[in-house]
Parts: C-alpha cells; sequence; structure tokens
C-alpha cells in the first residue's frame, strides 16, 4: 500500500487578531504560510542553513522581520546600508529559487467589525480554515497536510488547537469535514526559537501581504512573494491571496 504525500503548511501572522482593539495604522490581522512537500523541504532546510552561514557566520540565527528591522538579536551589522541590502538580495534570492507555494488571507477587521458585529469570526479562525481550503485545493484534494505554526503563548496556543479542532469536526464553508479529514491533518506548534526553515520563511511572507492590501509602497519581495502564490486558473486573488470581507 502506497502511503500518501506529505506536505507542510507553515504558518505565521502579521497584526493582532483581537477585534477588541484595532489600530488605525494597521487595522489588519494576515495568516500566511509556506505550503511545501517534505521532499522539497528536506532541501529547503539544508539550502537556508547554507544561506545563514554565508550571510551571519552561523546557522543558529532565527530569521525574524521584526529582529531584521530593528537590528537586533544577531542582525545588529543591518545598520550597515551595504550589508543590510546584501542581505535583502540574498532572502529574495533565496526565497525565489526555494520550490514552495505561498498562501495568505487578509482581514481588515475594521470591516469585518462593521459587517458581521457580534456575529464577526474570530480572523485567525476565520483565516485558518481559509488557509486549509487552499492548501487543500492546491494539493490536488490528496495527501497528508501537516500544519506547523509559531508558538505565541498558552492562551492564544489553545485557542488555535481549538479551532484547529472545530476545523476537523465541522468543516469549512466551502469543504465537509470528510473532505478536510481526507489530508490526515495534524496541527504542531514550535517555539520561535528553534531553529524551523520554514516558520522562518512564512515570517518572510506576511507582512508584505499586508502592506500590499493596505496600499503601502512595495518593496522587491512582494515580487518574489507573488511569484509564488497559490494560482487557480491563472488568478492570484481569491485563491493563494484572500482578502476578507469581500
Amino acid at each position: 500500500m502506497t502511503s500518501k504525500p506529505t506536505t507542510y503548511l507553515f504558518l505565521d501572522e502579521s497584526g493582532d487578531h483581537s477585534l477588541d482593539k484595532i489600530d488605525p495604522q494597521y487595522p489588519l490581522f494576515v495568516l500566511g504560510g509556506a505550503l511545501i512537500t517534505k521532499k522539497e523541504y528536506q532541501n529547503a532546510k539544508l539550502q537556508w542553513s547554507q544561506m545563514k552561514k554565508s550571510l551571519f557566520g552561523s546557522e543558529e540565527i532565527i530569521i525574524h522581520t521584526a529582529d531584521l528591522t530593528r537590528n537586533r538579536n544577531g542582525f545588529e551589522e543591518m545598520k550597515n546600508g551595504i550589508f543590510r541590502d546584501k542581505v535583502y538580495g540574498v532572502l529574495n534570492a533565496t526565497m525565489k529559487s526555494l520550490v514552495y507555494q505561498a498562501l495568505g488571507c487578509v482581514i481588515r477587521k475594521d470591516e469585518h467589525l462593521n459587517r458581521y458585529g457580534l456575529a464577526a469570526l474570530d480572523p485567525y479562525h476565520l483565516s485558518l480554515n481559509i488557509l486549509v481550503e487552499r492548501a487543500y485545493f492546491a494539493m490536488g484534494r490528496i495527501g497528508q497536510l501537516q500544519i506547523i505554526a509559531e508558538s505565541r503563548d498558552s492562551t492564544l496556543d489553545r485557542m488555535l488547537e481549538i479551532a484547529f479542532l472545530e476545523l476537523k469536526i465541522s468543516g469549512t464553508s466551502y469543504l465537509s469535514a470528510a473532505e478536510i479529514n481526507k489530508l490526515e491533518m495534524e496541527l504542531h506548534i514550535r517555539n520561535k526559537k528553534k531553529d524551523v526553515a520554514g516558520l522562518q520563511m512564512a515570517d518572510l511572507l506576511v507582512s508584505p501581504m499586508g502592506r500590499f492590501v493596505l496600499g503601502k509602497k512595495m518593496h522587491s519581495d512582494w515580487e518574489v512573494i507573488k511569484s509564488k502564490l497559490y494560482r487557480y486558473r491563472g488568478k492570484l486573488e481569491g485563491a493563494g491571496l484572500v482578502v476578507l470581507p469581500k
């Protein structure tokens, strides 16, 4: 009996999922991820380690957007403009060369709350449903899906576990639980201090998605991300990148 191929969905987020407090400068919640086969991920891990060693002299350093932009936690040399340009150039080249599909769901929290009021779904829960749907289609409806998310805190981690269980029990708006469970999904929550290449890849995807939806000036990384977004019949809007409410 042939075992089903395994695919990983590494998740990260940008913005706060809470609907109680909405930042007018960033009224979004973004959940995004890198969908990559187990075979390709073995190649990606090796390439990721080599890339970090060549740039920073260490395979142990954790690529994290907040640290890159704030020149901290091992990225102090990023204050040097020449080095900074080199780092972003190599990161973009690496992200382009790896074989994966990008998925993203962006919730405009203010509009979401205005439209649905007390019935508004939690943005993380809603986004997770959307990304699992897209992963299901991108995988061709077959295979095993392992979801790897970054640990936040015990309360938020528990909320994610509950959302995942509800997804398996109830399905989504478009997919029944029976269809979803064909993927034999598993959820793994990993500490951000652990050197998980897939989570570092996902980290680089989410902030540019938010910037794009807000209409901000885009950087060169966006062209790389756009080329990796899952497409359905040639379109990425509503496929690899979903913006809600519609």
